[in-house]
């Protein structure tokens, strides 16, 4: 059996799954209880960090609970136990349990949320709805003497220029010929006014972070002999033409709304929730957008594109009118805990894959077996008087049987 595996070594293979980076501005992910030098034999993965979810990673000792959810999104003056969050950390600090989440960083990734929601509904050719942005990156050419090149590299790299990953001073440079004819006015390092030049120069090439252009470009005017250097700066686009991104698009085979929610609800943990569906039950489905939690911020990305059907969760009223008005793909509506439970299998998956060896596994690893939708069940309509108007239009449709909110079924069991 391999060495067991510290905390810090699960929290760098998970980071570069998932870069911590990728993160939205606003969320709050990473190492949030324990100790980067801990031993880890044991992981529980969850959805939320409840208070039930912490019980069970505490009652079969697990030495980390890794979440999808933040514990903690807004500040907070205490961590007492008499509050559900404070009650949570208490549970986990006793049990020697640490606690880490990857949130909007595992939304974006190749098997991440969105990827696996995607895959688990039998989705092929995926690509993402809306495309991680990368760094804003330019590049700057400029021309110079050749005796002029190092100092001008120089000034432009101190300025942050040429910054390549673990890599600074990064530059190009070639040389060739320049041409020019100073005119009246002018006060030419090289050449006379009135007279065509030919000189020997070098171009000098080197990207940057677009936020350092105005710095970058002044140190390299500074640093060049001539009066009017000759350079231009043009913005690189993303070169990371990636899987990586928000939601998923992808092709299944043909298909029928109908059956393409059937398939939804096969494929998904049970939930009082269920599958709603807005749209004709025979249209054609042959591609399919998804996007794991709440994606109503995709609904006008969707529409820009070819897809028969977008999957989602806590679709709201008005915004789902007012796309469906549009008459372009048809929606389903999925409770928000089931459709990134889809994630957990899979990252169940990586880990044991990561920390396995040939005598045997190093980390036992484990999904949760609590459901913790926060939707409960669904009610049954009262007895109706028996002289009660036929057709009232206030009569609910019977429910249909709710499951247990602790016992998800995990639809790996029907495989």
């Amino acid at each position: 059996m391999g060495a067991v595996p510290t905390l810090q070594d699960l929290m760098t293979t998970l980071h570069g799954w998932y870069p911590p980076a990728t993160a939205e501005g606003w969320d709050a992910v990473g190492l949030v209880l324990g100790d980067p030098e801990a031993s880890v034999r044991k992981v529980l993965l969850a959805v939320d960090p409840a208070p039930e979810v912490a019980r069970e990673a505490a009652a079969w000792g697990a030495d980390l609970l890794l979440v999808h959810h933040p514990l903690f999104l807004k500040p907070v003056h205490s961590m007492a136990a008499t509050t559900p969050k404070g009650r949570t950390v208490a549970t986990l600090q006793g049990a020697g349990c640490a606690l880490l989440t990857a949130h909007t960083n595992a939304d974006h990734a190749v098997d991440g949320v969105s990827d696996s929601l995607a895959r688990a509904l039998g989705l092929g050719d995926l690509a993402p709805l809306q495309g991680a942005a990368g760094p804003a990156v330019d590049k700057l050419t400029v021309y110079v003497p050749p005796d002029a090149a190092a100092p001008v590299r120089a000034a432009m790299a101190e300025a942050g220029a040429g910054r390549i990953g673990a890599y600074d001073f990064a530059s190009f440079t070639v040389p060739g010929e320049g041409r020019f004819r100073p005119l009246p006015g002018a006060e030419p390092a090289v050449g006379s006014v009135g007279a065509l030049e030919t000189v020997q120069e070098v171009r000098i090439e080197v990207v940057l972070d677009r936020a350092l252009r105005g710095a970058v470009v002044r140190a390299m005017l500074a640093a060049h002999p001539y009066e009017e250097p000759a350079y231009d700066v043009v913005e690189v686009a993303d070169p990371a033409v990636s899987a990586t991104g928000s939601g998923r698009i992808g092709t299944v085979e043909r298909t029928t709304l109908g059956e393409f929610a059937a398939r939804v609800a096969a494929a998904l943990p049970e939930t009082a929730h269920g599958v709603r569906v807005a749209g004709d039950p025979d249209r054609v489905v042959r591609r399919v957008a998804v996007c794991g939690g709440a994606g109503d911020f995709l609904l006008d990305a969707v529409r820009r594109t070819d897809a028969d059907v977008y999957l989602t969760s806590d679709l709201r009223h008005h915004p789902a009118a007012e796309f469906l008005e549009h008459e372009g793909p048809a929606l389903v509506d999925v409770a928000h805990w089931a459709a990134e439970w889809t994630w957990l299998p899979v990252l169940e998956r990586l880990l044991t894959e990561a920390f396995g060896s040939e005598g045997g596994d190093t980390l036992e690893v484990r999904v949760s077996t609590a459901c913790t939708d926060p939707w409960t069940f669904r009610a049954e309509p009262a007895e109706q008087d028996a002289d009660a108007a036929s057709g009232d239009p206030h009569e609910v449709a019977p429910a249909a049987e709710t499951p247990s909110p602790t016992s998800p079924r995990d639809p790996r069991d029907e495989a």
